[in-house]
């Protein structure tokens, strides 16, 4: 199913009007397309590349690991008249972790250090440390650079007081896309999906080479979050581009398997990109530059003939088709949309829901209650495991390229869960497993390193695996006229969770395992609320919300049976 957004993962992502009239258009563009076959060199081409106009998606969304970590700093202590036993006694002892470690933003007085080092007098022999009176870093910070030449934090001395601007650049980005994903979707339904993917590829390149010249954090973060605009409209026009184009077999593994897997594999390059690029600039220049190789699809790939039956551009969508089958080595029939056949139907009477409707029945309204915070819950599990990935392991790379991979098999192992688990079943082992792994990391000698790693990464997995889950279990709840507000809803919800996440694993400041223990109390909570959700497997989609109240909660295990692969198609179609 459908990343969560991230922006992978999967964002609030944009679905486009499904209503049941637009669900039978689809039916009707599919058979009036069959004749182009499922996996002809057509189908193949849209298919490959849309997935690679996702890899700048996986490359960019997580690229903040790195971009924005902060680097070992210490007060800058001018050299002028100290000996070299007074500069490096120069901060003050403090204990982090447990240890005594050297202040990050304190110093003994400058003049004073002068004086006595003048004096020929030894720190800690012939002067008690302790007693010397301390300021703060007046001549600024100097950095490590054993593991990055530079950061955002180092450019604009993001340390100390200013040490919280650091989790809030990472929440530009993802307010950015949380903003993009409500005025993207307009703009797609009212231009095209095309321009949108194409525009969005444009807007990315441009932002980061701009980041590389802000001036101050304040621009940098502005620009920040126009990126942030595009990432999300180039992954849900691109989503929506492809599930349009492809029919049968080839939309179900687009939107279920070819994009997640765009991201991950965008997503496992960004280490060994910053691997060899250890300044800032240099990898956002090496994120952007790819891009120019996408811009050249635009006279590749073609715009959505359904949008375009849409617009009432029958002819238009039609030579796209008949370019099509010329490239399928099929005969296209001599009229492919017939008007009697695309509007079938059309005016049979369906009944009509608002958003209102998710509140007005208290049923409904629990269940809305309960998904937004299992939404928000494992958005942040998801986005705070990803963005912890530079504090992981002694080398960031080599955690960034782990959490990358554990993307893939949680993509196919979701596929498989989808088709033959209950749905609550799944999600409550789901959070149970991101809970007992979080927990766990704190019972681990640190001489263990490798297998705190494991239990992360098995947290990473699970969470990972639950974006997926969560797409088909929303839009098996809810009746055809509700299904896609709800998930927007949620979806929404998921959104501001990722712009916590940033904020939440900066508080190993006051307690190491402190993030690890509050992701893994939210992830218990969202067992319980689990429990609380009816089920929906075994089930047909339901039509309206009669069906739903009448629906019983079932606590035993389930047989699938037909009605169950019946669900599974037309979730996939939805969705």
């Amino acid at each position: 199913m459908l990343k969560h957004f991230h922006i992978h993962n999967c964002a609030i992502g944009y679905f486009p009007r499904r209503s049941s009239a637009y669900a039978r258009t689809m039916q009707h563009y599919d058979s009036s397309v069959a004749f182009l076959g499922t996996w002809g060199r057509f189908q193949l081409m849209v298919f490959f590349l849309l997935c690679s106009t996702i890899l700048p998606n996986g490359t960019g969304t997580f690229s903040l690991v790195f971009i924005t970590d902060t680097p070992q700093h210490r007060c800058r202590i001018p050299e002028a008249n100290l000996t070299p036993e007074w500069r490096v006694a120069a901060a003050p002892l403090e204990v982090i972790d447990g240890e005594p470690q050297p202040s990050r933003c304190r110093r003994y007085r400058s003049d004073v250090l002068r004086k006595l080092s003048a004096g020929g007098l030894m720190p800690g022999r012939d002067v008690n440390l302790s007693s010397l009176e301390q300021e703060d870093c007046a001549d600024g910070w100097a950095y490590s650079t054993d593991v990055y030449m530079s950061t955002v934090v180092s450019e604009y001395d993001l340390v100390c007081s200013q040490s919280w601007k650091q989790p809030l650049t990472a929440t530009i980005f993802f307010l950015g896309i949380l903003v993009g994903s409500f005025i993207s979707g307009v703009i797609s339904d009212r231009f095209g999906r095309k321009p949108v993917l194409f525009a969005s590829l444009t807007v990315q390149i441009v932002f980061m080479l701009l980041q590389m010249a802000a001036p101050s954090w304040e621009v940098f973060c502005l620009l920040l979050f126009c990126n942030g605009l595009g990432y999300i409209a180039n992954y849900m026009s691109c989503y929506v581009l492809g599930t349009e184009i492809l029919t049968g077999n080839a939309r179900v593994a687009y939107s279920s398997t070819g994009v997640c897997l765009g991201f991950a594999f965008g997503y496992m390059t960004l280490p060994l990109l910053a691997f060899f690029l250890r300044s800032w600039k240099m990898l956002l220049l090496a994120l952007a530059l790819p891009g120019f190789f996408f811009l050249p699809l635009w006279w590749i790939i073609p715009e959505s003939p359904m949008w375009l039956l849409s617009q009432g551009r029958v002819t238009e969508a039609e030579a796209i088709v008949r370019k099509a089958a010329k490239m399928n080595r099929v005969v296209a029939p001599e009229r492919i949309f017939g008007d009697s056949e695309l509007h079938a139907n059309e005016e049979r009477p369906v009944e009509r829901y608002t958003v209102l409707d998710l509140m007005r029945k208290r049923s409904i309204a629990m269940t809305t209650v309960l998904l937004c915070w299992v939404w928000f819950a494992l958005s942040i599990c998801y986005y705070g495991l990803s963005l912890n990935t530079s504090q992981l392991h002694a080398d960031p790379y080599i955690s960034c390229f782990l959490s990358a991979v554990m993307e893939v098999p949680a993509y196919m192992s979701c596929s498989l869960v989808i088709r033959y688990l209950p749905r609550r079943l799944a999600v409550v082992a789901i959070f149970l497993i991101v809970a007992l792994a979080l927990f766990s990391i704190q019972l681990v000698p640190p001489s263990i390193l490798g297998l705190a790693v494991a239990l992360e990464m098995l947290g990473k997995f699970a969470a990972t695996a639950g974006t997926s889950l969560l797409f088909a279990f929303t839009a098996e709840l809810y009746p055809t006229g509700l299904r896609n507000s709800a998930s927007g809803i949620c979806l929404m919800v998921s959104r501001t969770g990722s712009c916590i996440a940033p904020f939440l694993i900066q508080m190993n400041v006051y307690f190491k395992y402190l993030p690890y223990i509050t992701l893994g109390t939210l992830a218990m909570l969202s067992v319980l609320a689990t429990l609380f959700l009816p089920e929906s497997f075994g089930f047909p989609l339901p039509e309206t919300l009669q069906q739903i109240q009448k629906r019983k909660r079932v606590t035993c295990s389930y047989i699938r049976g037909p009605k169950n692969s019946k669900s599974m198609k037309v979730v996939e179609n939805q969705l």
